[in-house]
């Protein structure tokens, strides 16, 4: 049977380096999903090859629930001899303000995205792990979904209920051999923490700078891998120690 990884949000940032780490550490392809920008999905699948894995595109909008069980239908019709053990839930956006002048439509996409999204992809390939009796989930959250971020209620909002629901479903499935963890990142360099003032906020990391997407992407493939068999529920913070 083919084995397969899903990174939601694969295409930039800490998701393009999960992928690739993925390729290079695991013998699963891996399954590149984005929503719009498929130049940089297409860039992120050389870069998988390049680092010696197989890889596929798979566009999909993960806030939109009839669409993510539409293509996962197809993509399981023409796969039938394939099982995807690892879902990495990396999708997520943020549209930033003080949460009195936060419009509607800013507080919905970004609990669509994240937490919806969450509950889109996983709900729908959860039986098939179940059944398997194999899998491994790794939600992306943040520290703003453990501390709060002042200007960042509506994404603390969406990455704290990733965080509840990490927690509780690690322990409906953990019988079956199925892990389930969150990777709370801090200040990473990326396309999402590029508009920041690096130099200032810095003073604010014990480690005194901002991190890589690269060493996010290596705590993602230990945890999808089966060395971490026996970590669950578990929510990993990767901050230089900001909130530790």
């Amino acid at each position: 049977m083919k084995k397969y990884a899903l990174v939601t949000g694969g295409s930039r940032g800490i998701g393009k380096a999960v992928c690739i780490q993925l390729a290079r550490e695991s013998d699963h392809t891996i399954l590149i999903n984005y929503k719009n920008n498929r130049h940089a999905a297409e860039e992120t699948l050389e870069a998988v090859k390049n680092a010696g894995g197989k890889g596929e595109l798979l566009p999909f909008d993960v806030s939109n629930a009839e669409d993510v069980n539409t293509t996962l239908d197809r993509w399981h019709e023409e796969n039938k001899d394939a099982v995807i053990e690892v879902i990495v839930n990396n999708a997520g956006i943020t549209k930033d303000n003080l949460f009195m002048w936060m419009p509607p439509e800013d507080w919905n996409s970004v609990v669509d995205t994240s937490l919806h999204g969450f509950f889109n992809v996983t709900r729908h390939l959860i039986q098939k792990m179940l059944v398997h009796r194999y899998g491994r989930i790794i939600n992306m959250v943040s520290v703003s979904g453990l501390k709060g971020t002042a200007g960042q209620t509506n994404y603390s909002a969406a990455k704290g209920a990733v965080i509840g629901a990490t927690k509780a479903l690690a322990q409906e499935v953990a019988k079956r051999n199925i892990t389930v963890n969150a990777v709370a990142p801090g200040f990473i360099k990326s396309d999402m923490t590029s508009s920041l003032d690096e130099k200032e906020l810095k003073k604010l990391i014990p480690a005194n700078r901002f991190g890589e997407v690269e060493e996010v992407a290596h705590l993602v493939a230990f945890l999808a891998s089966e060395k971490a068999s026996y970590i669950t529920g578990e929510i990993i913070n990767i901050n230089g120690g900001i909130y530790s």
